[in-house]
């Protein structure tokens, strides 16, 4: 099991979660940043500090979010490791909730 980043981070990117990964499985792209599989724990120490709710065990990915696991894992191979905090993008509080973000990423 892992953990995967899902829609709502879209156009968010907060990155509170990437300060408690003691790991360093977040890769960041443009307007998103995902988790890599292989790299994930479980620890669930990221889940809580997403002020987006982006993050769900897989296990526990709401209804239409399955998509996410293969995109997590996709991007995580290319995209490169975040591992300090920064600032979220200028309009995140706008998206924040959004529906129908996915073709809004950002590759």
């Amino acid at each position: 099991m892992t953990f995967v980043v899902t829609e709502n981070c879209i156009k968010c990117k907060f990155t509170d979660c990437v300060d408690v990964c003691p790991v360093d499985c977040f890769h960041e792209g443009p307007n998103f940043l995902v988790i890599d599989p292989d790299e994930c724990i479980d620890c669930t120490l990221c889940e809580p500090e997403c002020p987006a709710e982006a993050i769900y065990s897989e296990d526990e990915l709401p209804e239409g979010q399955e998509a996410f696991i293969k995109l997590n894992a996709e991007l995580a191979k290319s995209w490169p490791i975040i591992t300090d905090v920064g600032d979220p993008l200028e309009d995140a509080e706008e998206w924040n909730g959004k529906e129908g973000k996915l073709e809004l990423l950002e590759k």
